[in-house]
């Protein structure tokens, strides 16, 4: 990545804490260049994105704050704001938190952009109200923040998909180093970080990898180091299904879902990979809610059951029987995979 030395405006952007807000972000990198080509745009952002922001062309530099979970982090965010000061024009906050503005504000950004929130007068000087009837994703509210203020109609917002770019030679050294085959791939995400009501069972995983296996397919279940316990009980005993959870780097599954032909995931982050991707994706969704979050691609079906309980946006479920996934069937999941496949693969 180089330093930021265009001409054109330098932008600093925000960015969010969680994987899938970071890659709907780039949504709003893309916007910023369609408006204008020349900027410079760099990110500030928690060190385990640099991966995921390393393959979006629009980021030019990564400024990494890293501070420990309830921590404040002062000295951090103190010297952070000094390498930046001077360095850019405008800053465009995406957390709504107040700690998230800090540093724009200590850097002396002149213009900080950010929606009213937490008491943070003093830190933004471009403040702006959320319509959340108006603006009911995400990533739109990402996208509305690099507009200027009063001179866009929200309605018809414009958002660019999220692109992701893969590493081909990567992608090879990990088929290698996985023992991974040339059957056609199919990736499972079992984990959610947001919590067990977003999670389809792990019985119901289990029950589809192997039937998947049978159809000639080959299974890898991809996750971070929390998700390993799951990952064993889905291959257990199973050849043809690769427990892949904490054994990869961000950046390792960017390529390794981009290989898969199709996913079957929860409303997580890496689903959102996967759609940046471009891989065909089976999604998920029980407590949460399919308008919110999409997966930002055409190339995707939504499974979800619209029980009168769901979308109830809990972590846990507070009927206690998660339903609005657990009758959510492996059988439903292995017909719309098969259904995607037009070309019948061999068994065996």
């Amino acid at each position: 990545m180089s330093d930021v030395t265009t001409p054109g405006e330098r932008i600093l952007v925000v960015g969010p804490s969680w994987v899938g807000d970071m890659v709907m972000a780039q949504s709003l990198l893309k916007s910023l260049r369609q408006q204008q080509p020349d900027c410079t745009i760099g990110v500030m952002a928690p060190g385990w994105s640099q991966p995921i922001l390393e393959r979006m062309e629009e980021v030019a530099e990564v400024f990494a704050l890293d501070v420990g979970h309830g921590e404040f982090g002062w000295r951090t965010r103190r010297e952070l704001a000094k390498r930046l000061s001077g360095r850019f024009d405008r800053a465009i906050v995406l957390p709504r938190s107040w700690k998230s503005a800090l540093v724009p504000y200590l850097a002396r950004i002149p213009r900080r952009t950010g929606y009213t929130g937490e008491q943070r007068y003093g830190l933004l000087n471009d403040r702006r109200s959320l319509d959340k009837e108006v603006l009911d994703q995400t990533v739109k509210r990402f996208v509305a923040l690099g507009l200027p203020p009063g001179e866009a109609d929200l309605g018809e917002l414009t958002v660019p998909r999220p692109r992701l770019r893969v590493d081909e030679v990567n992608l090879a050294e990990q088929r290698r180093l996985h023992g991974l085959s040339s059957r056609p791939a199919i990736g499972m995400m079992p984990g959610a970080e947001y919590g067990p009501a977003k999670q389809w069972p792990l019985g119901h995983f289990r029950e589809l990898a192997e039937r998947l296996v049978a159809e000639g397919f080959e299974v890898r279940v991809l996750g971070g180091p929390k998700d390993v316990p799951a990952g064993e009980i889905i291959v257990e005993g199973m050849e043809g299904v690769h427990n892949l959870c904490g054994k990869t780097r961000l950046a390792d599954a960017v390529d390794l879902l981009a290989d898969c032909q199709q996913v079957i995931t929860n409303d997580s982050g890496l689903m959102h990979v996967a759609a940046a991707v471009g891989t065909r994706i089976q999604a998920l969704y029980g407590s949460s809610s399919p308008v919110y979050t999409p997966p930002l691609t055409d190339n995707a079906e939504i499974h979800t059951l619209a029980l009168a309980c769901s979308p109830c946006f809990e972590r846990v479920c507070p009927l206690g029987h998660t339903n609005c996934l657990v009758q959510l069937t492996p059988q439903r999941l292995l017909q719309a995979v098969l259904a995607s496949q037009p070309d019948v693969i061999a068994r065996g």
